[in-house]
């Protein structure tokens, strides 16, 4: 399970709401990750494109739906594979539901 802090997500999923993430599940583009900025900041975001890091490995972009708000791979570049954590499959309260594509 997973928790969500702050407004980033917003209107796709708000403060408070708390997921059933899967770890391990391929992910593809569309998909709500949990991943792990290059800063450490872990956060919940949806999964763009894939990208090459700096580092020349395979990795994320990463948004914010509501790109006003929040830190994402604009600010911190794109999130190595191995730091996507898990792929979120569902909101389970406080209104309990399957995500869908970008909102």
């Amino acid at each position: 399970m997973a928790r969500v802090h702050g407004a980033s997500m917003a209107p796709t999923l708000r403060e408070g709401d708390r997921l059933l993430v899967v770890h391990g599940r391929r992910v593809r583009p569309g998909d709500v990750v949990v991943g792990e900025l290059a800063d450490g900041t872990v956060a919940v975001k949806r999964a763009v494109e894939r990208r090459t890091t700096a580092s020349g490995a395979g990795g994320w972009w990463l948004l914010s739906d509501d790109p006003a708000v929040g830190v994402d791979s604009r600010h911190r570049g794109p999130v190595p594979d191995e730091r996507v954590r898990a792929v979120v499959l569902a909101r389970l309260w406080p209104r309990p539901g399957r995500l869908r594509g970008p909102a």
